[in-house]
């Protein structure tokens, strides 16, 4: 696997020679694996979103499909997505050390641009993350130096902070689920201020807890494939078995009370203390498969390298094709999947044709150039 050798120039993109594969294989499974839950935001009312049961599911297929993505997608790919920009971080701070640059300074003035190109999502997309990001990345650059070890106990609890409150947030909501709002119901009706902060903040630990977790296992080399096979082959076996078992009893659970809105944000806490450990799973497959190579693993690390582009690309489709020119259709779970892997598809094939002729992603250029204030060359 390659690891970072020289560094490149003070403005341009990393050169290949510097480029970290395992973490493009990483990022590339985690941006196309966002998409399965934000396309449901694209073409579904927002309850779909966390009930099942809410819009999109007449048919068996788009129960197993809806199934399938709250088992093996929810959480999850946000999750590989929230570690990998903590890794980022780290990354960026010790190039722009080796190239003389104030790193605090640079660091923050990246954060505020990152924190613009979010407002301006949210314009077209109410789900964006960035703005999350934005607003973590600060504490996370502060607390990049302290030990592995006080780094995965301080994420670990403030990732699993919304997740062990759930029960106490339930516990206040009235009979019948009275205050869950639009996050479950389609009767139009708002959530209790409780329930919204309980979200806010449930988004905001979790974010920030697995970005302070992705910056312990770039300490340990983990993210960077430096252990050896066996490792990896643990660290999935664990992380798939325990956290897949943890968010499929809390599936089932939800199963049998029929999607009862009594149980609408307990149930969320088998699926919050499954996420970590699946999350690390999919990291160990994913480093495994980047030991293989292969044309399509090449294609899956250039989605990779083009994160923002390929993210803020998916969000233009889904807003133009589902929720602009398809209003008028009542698309089912299935229909939706159909779209996502068509989406999938267009993304293996141009973010490997541009990366052919330019160096970096548009988006990600742009952002570049901005950081630097200066142009950075683009075409290859």
């Amino acid at each position: 696997m390659s690891t970072p050798t020289t560094a490149g120039s003070r403005t341009g993109p990393t050169g290949r020679a510097e480029r970290i594969t395992s973490l493009d294989a990483i990022r590339g499974v985690a941006t196309l694996g966002i998409l399965p839950m934000n396309a449901l935001s694209f073409g579904l009312v927002g309850a779909a979103y966390l009930n099942v049961q809410a819009d999109g599911t007449d048919t068996p297929l788009d129960w197993i499909i809806g199934l399938a993505t709250m088992l093996f997608v929810d959480q999850k790919m946000m999750a590989l997505f929230s570690l990998l920009f903590g890794v980022g971080i780290v990354i960026f701070a010790d190039r722009a050390k080796i190239k003389g640059r104030r790193v605090r300074l640079l660091s923050l003035w990246r954060f505020a641009l990152l924190l613009g190109i979010g407002l301006l999502h949210s314009l077209l997309w109410e789900g964006d993350i960035l703005v999350l990001y934005a607003f973590c990345a600060p504490f996370v650059l502060a607390l990049r130096r302290l030990p592995s070890r006080v780094l995965l106990t301080l994420g670990t609890a403030l990732a699993l902070a919304g997740t062990f409150a759930a029960p106490f947030v339930q516990d206040g909501l009235g009979p019948g689920g009275d205050g869950l709002g639009d996050l479950w119901f389609t009767d139009g009706s708002v959530e209790s201020d409780a329930v919204f902060m309980w979200f806010v903040g449930n988004a905001v630990g979790r974010a920030l807890g697995l970005m302070l977790i992705g910056v312990a296992l770039h300490q340990l080399g983990v993210v960077q494939g430096d252990r050896g096979d066996a490792f990896y082959r643990r660290m999935a076996t664990w992380g798939l078995g325990v956290g897949g078992a943890v968010t499929a009893t809390g599936l089932v659970w939800r199963m049998v009370d029929g999607w009862s809105a009594e149980w609408a944000i307990t149930g969320h806490t088998p699926t919050g203390l499954g996420t970590i450990p699946m999350a690390l799973g999919y990291l160990a497959l994913v480093i495994l498969w980047n030991d293989r190579g292969g044309r399509f693993l090449v294609s899956v690390r250039n989605v990779g390298k083009m994160a923002l582009t390929n993210y803020l690309a998916q969000s233009i489709l889904g807003v133009v094709m589902l929720t602009r020119l398809a209003r008028d259709i009542d698309l089912s779970r299935t229909a939706i999947a159909v779209w996502i892997v068509g989406v999938w598809a267009l993304q293996l094939w141009w973010s490997t044709w541009w990366l052919d002729r330019f160096r970096s992603g548009p988006f990600e250029w742009a952002w570049r150039c901005a950081t630097y204030r200066e142009r950075a060359p683009l075409r290859r």
